[in-house]
């Protein structure tokens, strides 16, 4: 069986490479994988539901067909991650643990890839908050420092893909879930475009458009690539995002130059955010100035009825999302068989009326325009990912009898990541800085929309120049031999 340090040395499409090479088999680099689960899962708590034997039978079916990720063991998460045989559970012990009858188009096409599932991760529960405890399974720790939250909703993708577990997982982000575990755990999360990436078959949007689809990764190739494979729309869809103007992976080789920058160290409020979190975008925007890019400070105008507006969306596709699993199990739901931060949320959601959503959604698209018409003289926007850095577990109490979202701690941390669900735009996460116990700081770079190309080729100019796969977290160190010749595995 492949060792740990030949299978984490390399990323998905190196990996994808061996096996249609002939170098690996599929079935070694699930064991690899299934072996490192059993080594750091206990310690992160990552992957809450394994299907080894199915995955084992896709990895034997693999190996001829010369995909990008050919055998490249994966994880889904346990949102919207449905695999036939599996059940999706959304983090919640109200939601039943039924078997899908069918793959989601997006696992699909993961599948056409050449990935091999074999395992679901935690969330929290329906993905609400950016900390990922849930009753159902207990809370998920960070790689880099176990006393720490992984964020969330993704964020037992983002502990695993940080730990070594798999160098590519399914994530999805209605408010940040992407962008926020990827900072937290050092990784690469970009949110792509509105409408990149289909919710077929069994929705055409969620959350009033807010949630989309994609992956964490370590590399940024890993990430352009995966989105190549997965992109495009389907019959039926209610919008589907431009054709991109070349592959995203070609887009990784090309280094641009002379963008302007637009860059904020201060909340969308004006207040300032965690000084570690403000130097993370100094330095990101001193390196952007030093590779020949234009930087100057620039912020939209902050919108009061941001938060509001956003708040009646997502209780109203809370509560949606509950009743639909009332109507079908015929079951209550109640305090007892829901946390209280979602309980609470529920009730809020229930009794938005129709008139009161469309408000919203009117209001959230004017100020969608807003922020769109920031862009127009700038390429990028540069902020921190977070307004500090990660949280310690159990920080924040979800099961408190007042749990919410407004949680001052909560709105603080998740910073400016909700403008890109609101508008739709695309946003990347990147590893660039790390505070003084090594933990992981996140930078985001946002775009206009359809840009994804050009935060794919900032993030790799961004990767040669700063590589921060030359770092890893010390549980690698804990439950491997490190390689030969320095810290990167």
């Amino acid at each position: 069986m492949l060792s740990f340090e030949e299978y984490a040395a390399r990323d998905g499409l190196a990996l994808g490479a061996m096996v249609n090479k002939g170098e690996v088999a599929p079935s070694e680099l699930l064991e690899a994988a299934i072996a490192r689960a059993a080594a750091v899962n206990p310690k992160i708590n990552a992957i809450v539901y394994e299907f080894h034997d199915l995955a084992r039978e896709m990895a034997r079916a693999r190996g001829s067909g010369n995909a990008p990720f050919e055998g490249v063991p994966f994880l889904l998460k346990d949102i919207l991650g449905d695999l036939a045989g599996v059940s999706t559970r959304f983090g919640s012990r109200y939601a039943p643990a039924v078997p899908a009858t069918a793959d989601a188009e997006l696992v699909a096409r993961f599948k056409r890839a050449g990935f091999v599932p074999f395992g679901k991760t935690n969330v929290p529960e329906f993905g609400l908050p950016p900390i990922t405890q849930p009753v159902l399974y207990g809370p998920a720790r960070n790689p880099w420092n176990l006393d720490l939250i992984t964020g969330g909703s993704s964020g037992g993708a983002a502990a695993a893909v940080a730990a070594g577990i798999v160098p590519v997982a399914h994530a999805n982000d209605a408010g940040g879930s992407i962008r926020i575990p990827a900072a937290c755990c050092g990784l690469v999360g970009l949110k792509p475009t509105r409408g990149r990436n289909s919710l077929a078959p069994r929705m055409g949007e969620a959350f009033g458009g807010l949630l989309a689809e994609h992956v964490v990764t370590r590399t940024v190739r890993d990430s352009a690539a995966t989105l190549d494979a997965t992109h495009g729309p389907m019959p039926g869809d209610p919008y589907f995002a431009p054709p991109p103007h070349r592959t995203f992976l070609e887009e990784v080789s090309r280094r641009p130059r002379g963008l302007k920058i637009a860059f904020s160290t201060r909340t969308p409020a004006g207040a300032p955010v965690h000084p570690v979190c403000a130097q993370a975008v100094t330095e990101a925007a001193k390196l952007c100035e030093e590779l020949g890019h234009r930087v100057e400070e620039a912020s939209p105008i902050n919108d009061p009825t941001l938060i509001f507006s956003f708040m009646t969306v997502y209780a109203s596709g809370l509560s949606a999302s509950i009743e639909a699993i009332r109507l079908t199990t015929g079951r209550e739901p109640s305090p007892d068989t829901l946390e209280a931060m979602t309980w609470n949320l529920y009730q809020t959601g229930k009794f938005v009326t129709a008139a009161q959503y469309l408000i919203a959604i009117t209001l959230l698209q004017r100020a969608s325009r807003s922020f769109a018409e920031f862009f127009e003289p700038y390429d990028l926007w540069l902020t921190p990912t977070l307004g500090s850095p990660p949280l310690r577990v159990g920080e924040v109490d979800l099961t408190h009898p007042a749990a919410s979202l407004g949680d001052e701690r909560i709105v603080n941390f998740t910073h400016y990541n909700p403008l890109y669900n609101i508008s739709g735009l695309p946003a990347v996460s990147l590893p660039l800085h790390r505070d003084e116990r090594g933990v992981p700081i996140g930078v985001s770079f946002g775009a206009k929309y359809g840009e994804e190309g050009l935060l794919f080729s900032i993030a790799a100019q961004l990767e040669e120049a700063r590589p921060w796969s030359a770092h890893f977290p010390a549980l690698w160190r804990a439950t491997a031999r490190p390689p030969a010749g320095g810290e990167k595995p």
